[in-house]
């Protein structure tokens, strides 16, 4: 069994939760994983570890502020809250942890921070080796709001909230009305990242549930359309939003070659 080890780093004002796990530090390149609106280090599961396992990689899962057992964020979060957690939170987040050489690896909106940390986080991303993506946003879809809308009402009945009191401990309310009340704030419609995917330069994989319920495969368009380069895309059959859950053998074996891939390349490059 993997061991994993787990603690506490600062970064961005705040102590967040995080977990390693894989080689030690120094010996091979980090995937570094980005949760998504409702989820923590302990909503991943043993993905992350299987992952590392898989590729020979570490893997580094941390629980953004204001979720898991992460400090609490201010509220309400503003609509550019994507944009901060890649410019401002993320950057630091790999100082703290020491990391150099990296792929992320990032779900829902932990996807759509990797982009945009991909496209805009200057001198941070010098060690980004590439994206792999499970669901990502984009922009702001019709079908995402209303299953956000819905959402809320399973919270309001207290069986979703018990559920993710499990993960987020204290935080479980801010966690969740954090995320909800900011998607469907008015302000929010607008949001719109497409115009950055132009300045991403590495290699990007996009994983897409052909039954999500909270984005269309118009989300995928745009970004292979936007992204100068090669961009890995694969619809999986019988799942939503979450392929590490829905179908997590095919989303491992597909990462793990994406990864490998990659690798490859860049030790071709370097010889």
């Amino acid at each position: 069994m993997t061991e994993v080890r787990r603690g506490y780093i600062e970064a961005a004002g705040a102590r967040l939760e995080y977990a390693w796990s894989g080689p030690d530090p120094g010996t091979a390149p980090t995937l570094v994983f980005l949760h998504e609106g409702l989820g923590c280090v302990s909503t991943w599961r043993e993905f992350p570890n299987r992952l590392a396992e898989e590729t020979g990689f570490r893997a580094f899962v941390y629980s953004r502020p204001g979720y898991g057992r992460s400090d609490p964020v201010e509220l309400p979060r503003p609509p550019d809250f994507m944009e901060h957690e890649a410019r401002t939170v993320l950057p630091e987040v790999l100082r703290a942890a020491g990391i150099s050489r990296f792929f992320l690896v990032g779900h829902s909106d932990g996807a759509s921070i990797a982009l945009i940390f991909a496209a805009t986080a200057a001198t941070a991303r010098e060690g980004l080796l590439g994206l792999c993506l499970e669901a990502p946003h984009v922009f702001v879809e019709d079908i995402t709001i209303k299953s956000i809308t819905e959402i809320g009402e399973s919270y309001r009945s207290g069986v979703l909230r018990q559920r993710l009191l499990r993960h987020h401990g204290t935080n479980v309310d801010g966690a969740f009305w954090g995320w909800n009340r900011v998607w469907l704030d008015p302000r929010f419609r607008e949001w719109n990242i497409v115009n950055l995917l132009g300045a991403i330069d590495v290699p990007v994989q996009v994983l897409q549930g052909v039954d999500d319920e909270y984005g269309t495969l118009d989300q995928v368009a745009a970004i292979k359309e936007g992204v100068p380069g090669l961009v890995w895309m694969r619809l999986l059959d019988a799942c939503g939003h979450s392929p590490h859950r829905d179908r997590a053998e095919a989303v491992l074996a597909e990462m793990a070659c994406f990864i490998a891939d990659c690798s490859a390349n860049l030790d071709g490059r370097r010889a």
